[in-house]
């Protein structure tokens, strides 16, 4: 199979590090890529807002399946596009529809959807910026903290939790004065569920479905969870409290129940569901949904996925995946993400990167890296690099991330050196 991943991410890199595995690939691209997943494949200079040049790489490249690593595309119909286009109709697209997509774009659309179909999450309503006055009534009614979320995509930062209502009403004001632009025209406010979070994939073909391992991640760029949201600082897979009790409620509660309310209202997914839970004294509650795979979870997912990937998505294109025999491989993975000084605000971009190739025992996947004029790896973004320790621990696996991500260097470096701390 010619594969054609789309993305230039660090999740990206780990889905082609997990493909390249595969003896059913014939050759990967990917587009646009990164200097990590040029090694795994080909890289295509590409624009992921551009369907006709993705359009031109299917056809030049003779692409026999694409799959579609981050929410924008999905979002602004990728699949839709390639199931309306005569030449390229018959080429499955792992990932869902726009209307599938909703899930992700609009939190308002996400959890309507929960509420129709009976699946557990925190108490909210929705509001628009002419309606100020009823959003500030409303959060009159709930207790403290409060969680404000931009209604559309905001790379993983447009959720503001507030713990008084001060800060709350100061907040709704920063959505509504255009910070997270079109996103934030509505905000979705909501209860504050207190808990412990878990990351949660499955892959389905739209009637049956795979989990996935599942994951933690940890979003706020300082120790002890403090600071503003990220995109993600590093995620541990698995997680001890995941256990089969846990494991069944969420699978009959949760995921069951949205696979069949997209049935429901007529929405063909073949793709990844990720729910973001919140174990609330044992119990599941969905926090969000997203139409694709986590970053930075995907990088300890993939390490511990046995099962073949690639045959994994050849199932869920041709709606077989009751068929499939998923394993996992009995070993936690820790990832450390490594930063640019400054993160998730304003960052100087362009340092070298050394030390990468150092560690025989560790996974570095690629982020926001580039190759400079001089043919030099570089930074090139917020999340740089994503250091992997594999281990049958998390002390152990933990150990290796960090002796792994203390030898690699790049001017302002930063990360988190309590990852996964609280698991053990």
């Amino acid at each position: 199979m010619n594969i054609l991943l789309l993305g230039s991410g660090g999740r990206e890199h780990a889905l082609a590090w997990k493909i390249s595995q595969s003896p059913l690939l014939k050759k990967l691209y990917i587009a646009p890529g990164n200097p990590g997943t040029q090694k795994l494949g080909e890289n295509l200079n590409v624009s992921l807002s551009n369907f006709q040049q993705i359009k031109k790489a299917v056809k030049d490249f003779d692409i026999t399946m694409v799959i579609v690593g981050p929410e924008d595309p999905l979002v602004n119909g990728i699949h839709d596009f390639f199931l309306s286009d005569n030449e390229l109709k018959n080429i499955p697209v792992i990932g869902p529809t726009k209307k599938g997509a909703m899930l992700e774009g609009s939190k308002d659309f996400s959890k309507g959807f929960m509420l129709r179909h009976g699946i557990p999450t925190a108490r909210y309503k929705s509001f628009k910026a002419n309606q100020k006055p009823d959003a500030e009534q409303f959060l009159s009614t709930l207790n403290p903290p409060y969680v404000l979320k931009a209604d559309g995509l905001a790379a993983g930062k447009g959720v503001i939790i507030c713990q008084s209502l001060t800060e709350a009403q100061e907040s709704l004001n920063t959505f509504f004065d255009g910070t997270f632009g079109e996103a934030g025209s509505k905000v979705v406010i909501e209860e504050f569920l207190h808990g412990i979070e878990v990351s949660v994939f499955a892959l389905t073909d739209g009637k049956s479905y795979v989990l996935l391992p599942e994951a933690k991640d940890y979003k706020r760029v300082g120790v002890g969870d403090t600071g503003p949201n990220t995109g993600g600082m590093g995620a541990i897979s698995p997680v001890p409290f995941f256990n089969s009790t846990f494991r069944q409620k969420v699978e009959e509660r949760i995921i069951q129940p949205t696979i069949k309310g997209l049935i429901s209202e007529g929405i063909d997914y073949r793709g990844f569901i990720f729910a973001g839970l919140m174990n609330v004294n044992g119990e599941p509650y969905v926090i969000e949904y997203n139409a694709r795979m986590g970053d930075p979870e995907t990088q300890v997912v993939m390490p511990r996925l046995k099962t073949d990937l690639l045959e994994l998505f050849q199932l869920a294109a041709k709606q077989e995946l009751h068929k499939a025999k998923i394993e996992y491989f009995d070993r936690t993975a820790a990832a450390v993400i490594l930063v640019s000084g400054g993160y998730p605000s304003s960052y100087t971009k362009g340092f070298e990167i050394t030390g990468i190739d150092n560690s025989d025992n560790a996974i570095t996947f690629h982020a926001g890296t580039c190759t400079n004029q001089n043919g030099r790896l570089s930074t090139s973004g917020g999340r740089v690099l994503a250091s992997v320790g594999i281990e049958s621990n998390i002390a152990k696996a933990l150990s290796i991330a960090y002796d792994n991500a203390e030898t690699i260097d790049f001017k302002e470096k930063y990360y988190r050196i309590d990852i996964g701390k609280d698991l053990i």
